[in-house]
C-alpha cells in the first residue's frame, strides 16, 4: 500500500446564501492521525464529507492527495470512512466486515479472509458468524471499523465514531483503535467534539468554530493553549476572569475544575489569582459540586470535590493557581464581531 496524504484549498462549503464551511488549508500526512474537533454545529461531519466528495453540497476549493487536486473517483478509491451510527447488512459480523472488499471487486472467499484479521484486531474476531442484527451497538460499531480497514484505506475518514457507546464499551474501542491505527499506516481524519478523544489518538488536532479553522497543531500544544477566547472555551477553560477584575491587560481562563473557593478573609495561596463575587447557586453532581458565582464582570464556575458551605448570596473569592491560567490577548478576546482569519493559528513548534 502506498502512503498518500490528503488536503485541501480554499475549500468553501455552502447552502443557498449560507456559508457552512471555509477552510483556506488544511493537510493530514500519511501515517498520522488528525483529529478535528468543534462544537456541535461546528462543520465537521461538512468537512469529512467534503474530503470524500460525499453528499449533494455546493462546494468550491480543491480536496488533495498528494498535493495534487482529486477526483471524486479518485477519493472513494483511496478512502474509507466511518460514521457515527453503524449501519450493516442482514449478514454475519463477518460478511459485514468484507462487504467494502466485495464492493471493489474482491472474490468473496478471499474478502472474508482478509477481513477476519481486523475482526480479531479489534476484539470482535469471536463474533465473525454471528448474525450482525444480534450486536452490541459497541461491537456493530467494531465491526463497521473493521469494514473500513479491510480495504487497506490511504487515506481514513472518522466520523465521530464514538458516539452513543457506554463509557467502558467507548474506552475499549478507543485503545484498541489507537493500536490498529499505527498498524495501519494511512492518513486518518478524526472528527470529534471530546478532546479526550483527540488526545489519546491525535498527532495533531485542529480546533473548527463556526466553519472556520481556529488554531491547528500538535496535540498536547493545542489542548494546553488556546489561542482566543472560543477555543478556550472548547477546550473546557470556561472560567474567565476579566481584565477588570484582575488588572490584567488579557483574559485569564482556566478550567472549573481547577479553581477553588476562598473565604475572603482566607489568605491567598502564593502563585495564585483570585477575584471577588457572590454565590448565585451551588449544584451537586454526584462526586463533585459545581458553583456559579456572580462577580462584577460575569458569572464564574467552580467544579470541586471539597464540601461546599457557602450558600447563595454569600460573598466568596474565586482561586486558581497560575500554573493552570492560560492568557488570552486583547486582540483575539472576542470572535462576535467580524469574521475571524481564515488563516488558523498555528503551534509554534508544529
Amino acid at each position: 500500500m502506498t502512503a498518500v496524504s490528503i488536503g485541501c484549498r480554499d475549500l468553501v462549503v455552502s447552502t443557498g446564501d449560507r456559508v457552512l464551511l471555509d477552510v483556506a488549508s488544511l493537510d493530514v500526512s500519511a501515517g498520522t492521525t488528525l483529529a478535528v474537533l468543534g462544537p456541535n454545529g461546528a462543520g465537521k461531519s461538512t468537512l469529512l464529507r467534503a474530503l470524500a466528495h460525499l453528499g449533494g453540497m455546493s462546494r468550491t476549493g480543491d480536496v488533495l492527495l498528494d498535493g495534487q487536486p482529486a477526483t471524486a473517483s479518485q477519493l472513494r478509491a483511496a478512502s474509507a470512512a466511518v460514521f457515527q451510527r453503524p449501519v450493516l447488512q442482514r449478514a454475519s459480523a463477518l460478511d459485514n466486515a468484507a462487504a467494502g472488499l466485495r464492493l471493489r471487486g474482491t472474490a468473496r472467499r478471499e474478502a472474508r479472509r482478509r477481513a477476519r484479521p481486523w475482526l480479531r484486531a479489534l476484539g470482535v474476531g469471536h463474533l465473525a458468524d454471528q448474525p450482525a442484527r444480534t450486536l452490541s451497538g459497541g461491537e456493530a460499531q467494531r465491526v463497521a471499523i473493521a469494514r473500513a480497514l479491510a480495504v487497506e484505506p490511504r487515506v481514513l475518514l472518522l466520523d465521530e465514531p464514538f458516539t452513543g457507546l457506554d463509557a467502558t464499551s467507548r474506552a475499549d474501542l478507543i485503545a484498541d483503535l489507537r493500536t490498529v491505527l499505527h498498524r495501519l499506516g494511512a492518513a486518518v481524519l478524526l472528527v470529534t467534539h471530546d478532546r479526550e478523544e483527540a488526545r489519546a489518538l491525535a498527532d495533531r488536532t485542529a480546533l473548527l468554530v463556526a466553519g472556520r479553522l481556529r488554531q491547528v497543531g500538535g496535540t498536547a500544544h493545542v489542548l494546553d493553549a488556546p489561542a482566543d477566547a472560543d477555543c478556550a472555551s472548547l477546550l473546557g477553560y470556561t472560567t474567565r476572569l476579566a481584565p477588570d477584575l484582575t488588572g490584567c491587560g488579557e483574559l485569564l481562563v482556566a478550567r472549573p475544575e481547577r479553581c477553588q473557593l476562598l473565604d475572603p478573609a482566607a489568605s491567598l495561596p502564593p502563585n495564585t489569582i483570585a477575584v471577588g463575587g457572590t454565590v448565585r447557586r451551588t449544584v451537586p453532581l454526584g462526586g463533585t459540586t459545581r458553583v456559579d458565582v456572580d462577580t462584577a464582570a460575569e458569572p464564574v464556575a467552580v467544579l470541586t470535590t471539597a464540601e461546599v458551605t457557602a450558600l447563595p448570596g454569600q460573598a466568596v473569592r474565586v482561586a486558581v493557581d497560575l500554573e493552570h491560567v492560560r492568557r488570552i490577548p486583547a486582540a483575539v478576546l472576542s470572535s462576535s464581531g467580524a469574521p475571524p482569519s481564515r488563516n488558523a493559528a498555528a503551534d509554534p513548534m508544529d
